[in-house]
């Protein structure tokens, strides 16, 4: 089927409003999850192929995410989608006032290969779960994920609710060409700039979950072994292959030393070998001839080892770095960290604010002052203090970015609110008009318009 026929007929389902009633929603949402958890050693297995993911990574940081989704929206949707009443002012009286969610319509949701099920599956729940028909275009570089998918949605849901689309750039640039409702994107900010232009055709609204170089600052008054072995596990995660990962590290002069060496001793003892399953190879030959050229040979503290057979880069650290290095100027999205000492806390949230807003940031220290001029003075899409990564697990919390690292947000009720129109209604008495409105006016009629307004 042409993608142009498959977008005309969800176009077409949507207007029959069948996905507007909440128990056609909840029976696909429950239809997904049990065929998610029927399929698990299929999808992992395609993972595997793709960049040598573990079963255990890929049920922890991707289906475990997407099965919480649905179960998030199963229980929520009813309230989610519920009419609210809100207060009518004075000068709409005499009537009532409520705001009604209603789904968008025929969305357009493009998927990242760094966590291929994660974020293709996440936004495409909070879509349906909204209420819209939905189109799915996963990374074509996640090859065999993308398959997965394709195999699982396409043969056990009607193309007319929900279709995957497969292909490379070629397809999601003739897929930009068509009118979406709402288009999703995660990935790079070079793209996403080329998503933003081709919506704007269209005046498609769009999200864009994008990047950035995001900081992690460790002052003297940071528990150093918790930050240690946090910033090591959530930097060499996927092998550096997320977007919330630590991108740098900025250290506090006076423990530099001490905790370079306890960053040292955390990578060594989580073991991140060629052959090790908790270690992801990095996705492509053109990524990994990327990182190589990103490693400055004279400032390897630890590791700079790879092996191209196995896509293999060992976890890097990289001392004595200043603003002005080569891998400070882009997202090193893999196993490198670089390390900046600092001497003035204040100065350094300077420098971070001199560039683009990244997409989240960390700090590890016990001071509330350091604490509270974080949080006041970055901007920044969302983060932590004294961990990394771990706010993605709270799905009370919206995740997304701000400026150059995105714009929209989704996760819990925010996903459902990025895919829904939050319709204003203002019902009106018969009775009791009064005149003051309507002309002829007078100065006595503006003197009571003053008062009301």
């Amino acid at each position: 089927m042409e993608i142009q026929e498959v977008v005309s007929s969800q176009k077409a389902f949507f207007k029959t409003h069948q996905t507007k009633n909440i128990k056609f929603r909840k029976m696909y949402l429950e239809k997904l999850r049990d065929l998610i958890i029927k399929n698990e050693d299929l999808m992992c297995e395609a993972i595997h192929q793709d960049f040598g993911k573990s079963k255990f990574d890929t049920f922890t940081t991707e289906l475990s995410f997407v099965l919480n989704d649905i179960d998030y929206y199963l229980k929520n949707i009813n309230s989610l989608s519920k009419s609210k009443s809100v207060r009518t002012n004075l000068s709409t009286q005499i009537g009532k006032s409520s705001i009604h969610p209603e789904p968008l319509g025929c969305v357009l949701v493009i998927g990242a290969w760094n966590y291929p099920y994660q974020l293709s599956l996440s936004p495409m729940i909070a879509a349906l779960a909204a209420g819209n028909c939905c189109i799915l275009k996963p990374s074509e570089i996640a090859e065999n994920t993308m398959k997965v998918m394709s195999k699982l949605i396409n043969e056990n849901f009607p193309p007319e609710y929900l279709y995957v689309y497969e292909g490379g750039i070629d397809e999601t640039t003739e897929l930009l060409k068509l009118k979406f409702d709402k288009i999703f994107f995660t990935g790079s900010t070079k793209v996403g700039k080329f998503i933003y232009k081709a919506a704007a055709e269209h005046l498609t609204p769009v999200v864009l979950e994008l990047g950035g170089k995001s900081p992690a600052i460790v002052t003297k008054d940071a528990d150093l072994e918790i930050a240690a072995k946090r910033i090591v596990w959530g930097k060499f995660l996927n092998a550096g292959q997320t977007c919330v990962a630590p991108d740098y590290l900025l250290v506090e002069e006076s423990i530099h030393e001490q905790f370079l060496e306890m960053v040292r001793k955390y990578i060594t003892e989580f073991q991140y070998s060629p052959d090790a399953e908790h270690y992801t190879r990095i996705i492509n030959r053109r990524n990994f001839d990327r990182l190589l050229k990103l490693i400055d040979k004279e400032k390897i503290y630890f590791g700079g080892n790879s092996d191209e057979n196995k896509l293999y880069i060992e976890p890097t650290l990289l001392n004595n770095i200043s603003w002005e290095d080569d891998i400070m100027q882009e997202e090193i999205f893999g196993p490198i960290l670089p390390v900046i000492g600092f001497t003035n806390f204040n100065l350094v949230l300077n420098s971070i604010l001199e560039q683009e807003k990244p997409l989240a940031a960390y700090l590890f220290t016990r001071n509330s002052e350091e604490k509270e001029a974080f949080t006041a003075k970055l901007s920044f899409g969302g983060g932590c203090i004294n961990d990394v990564i771990m706010h993605l697990g709270n799905d009370r919390l919206p995740f997304g970015g701000v400026g150059a690292s995105g714009m929209g947000n989704y996760h819990g009720k925010y996903g459902f609110e990025a895919f829904s129109h939050q319709k204003s209604i203002l019902e009106k008495a018969t009775w009791g008009e009064p005149n003051i409105k309507y002309p002829p006016y007078s100065e006595k009629k503006l003197s009571w318009i003053r008062k009301l307004l």
